[in-house]
């Protein structure tokens, strides 16, 4: 990757911080990447995973125990020197980016007394008298929406890493492999270990494809293998991506409905420009998910009384996407502006976790899905005796489980640019 993106992106943030200075009156603000923590009663660590307004900052991924201070000038990064005959020593990372900071490693807390009065803390850690102002965070993770060409190309190198395990789990389930293969497979092929992953993989085979967010991989091969739901990601230097493919073995109307929600999909993902209002873009997922229970003959009512009862909802539960970035589900969905204020999801859409008008580079998940979750047409059946739905044809459909087919956009201003389909044909 190119330094030059690294410096652009260090000068945004320095922009941005040094706003946020002036808005409350600060002469400086530490960032805490944070410490690990330990299970309950127990000698063991969690995995840790540096707080993202820290690991913002650094082109790797950034270890506990460090700080970050920002002034008006040239950042520094307060560094944790070891003694410790336990574990290795974590060196500075080499390269070009030292350039552009002061490093001091610290055995102690020794290099708070440099701090200036007016200082503010954003982070996990107290320090002294200091605590976690969330105030100023809000402020941060505003403009933390909107990303940088580095975070792009960091999100973009994510994405590879991730296709090239999807490919290795599909491959895997077509030659009839359990889920906790199929995991395996996409482990290996993306180099990663199940504790580096950005989030747990979801593996579910048949029925557990109806599980939204299915955990449990099974050891055991499936007898007849219809449908493999896969929703997982990889991260580089921190950032996230965030796929989702279903893959099924026959040629069927189930094997339809997976393409037509692939249709789907696209057009909906190739309408989140800059500008739109992404609540809007979440209805006309459900209106494409209306029309499809339509032309697969699994409910009659037209698309307006399907709408109107609530029919689509029953099988598409979820939002429509989310932010992506240095978390999985990226700060700042619902802001609508510096200060904090949320907007709500609207009534019929509780679970949706944007909510704001999309900006350009904004980096966002478009992820559809139609499931047979038995619940929930338990439900359907029971609020709407009118619902018109092919429950002979339900049956048939219950044993695959569902679609959900995910990709992550760059919102442009005239188009957009989706990472995932670049990586796949880049594979392919």
């Amino acid at each position: 990757m190119q330094n030059s993106l690294y410096v652009r992106h260090l000068e945004t943030l320095l922009k941005r911080y040094c706003a946020a200075m002036s808005a409350f009156k600060l002469d400086a603000i530490v960032v805490a990447s944070g410490q690990s923590s330990y299970y309950f009663e127990d000698d063991n660590t969690h995995p840790y995973k540096a707080f993202a307004a820290a690991q913002q900052w650094l082109p790797f991924t950034l270890p506990e125990g460090c700080y970050i201070v920002i002034k008006r000038d040239k950042p520094e990064l307060i560094w944790p020197a070891q003694q410790d005959f336990w574990h290795m020593d974590k060196p500075i990372p080499e390269g070009e980016w030292q350039s552009h900071w002061h490093i001091a490693p610290a055995l102690n807390d020794d290099w708070l007394k440099s701090l200036p009065e007016n200082v503010a803390l954003i982070g996990p850690d107290h320090l002294g008298s200091l605590r976690h102002n969330n105030t100023l965070l809000d402020w941060l993770n505003y403009d933390r929406a909107v990303k940088t060409d580095y975070e792009i190309a960091c999100m973009t190198e994510a994405t590879d890493i991730s296709v090239r395990g999807h490919l290795a789990a599909q491959a895997a389930f077509l030659s009839g492999a359990s889920e906790f293969e199929v995991h395996l497979a996409y482990l290996k092929a993306s180099a990663q270990d199940a504790i580096n992953t950005p989030y747990p993989n979801i593996v579910g085979i048949n029925e557990h494809a109806a599980v939204l967010h299915y955990e449990q991989k099974t050891h055991h091969r499936p007898f007849r293998p219809l449908t493999l739901l896969v929703d997982a990601g990889a991260q580089y230097n921190g950032y996230a991506s965030d796929i989702t493919r279903t893959t099924t073995t026959l040629q069927d109307e189930f094997s339809e409905l997976v393409d037509d929600m692939d249709s789907l999909q696209q057009a909906i993902a190739a309408q989140a420009v800059a500008g739109m209002p992404f609540v809007a873009l979440h209805d006309q997922s459900l209106i494409g998910v209306a029309e499809l229970l339509k032309k697969h003959d699994i409910c009659s009512l037209s698309i307006e009384e399907q709408l109107a009862k609530h029919v689509p909802h029953h099988f598409y539960p979820h939002g429509l996407g989310h932010l992506l970035g240095l978390q999985v589900h990226d700060a700042g969905g619902r802001q609508g502006n510096h200060q904090g204020h949320i907007i709500d999801p609207p009534a019929d859409h509780p679970f949706l976790r944007l909510t704001r008008h999309l900006n350009e580079n904004m980096v966002v998940t478009i992820e559809p899905g139609l499931y047979f979750i038995p619940m929930l047409l338990e439900k359907l059946k029971a609020e709407q005796p009118q619902h018109g739905c092919n429950l002979t044809k339900l049956e048939r459909l219950l044993p695959y489980g569902g679609i959900r087919i995910e990709d992550n956009i760059v919102v442009g201003v005239e188009g957009v640019r989706n990472l995932t389909r670049e990586a796949f044909a880049k594979y392919a």
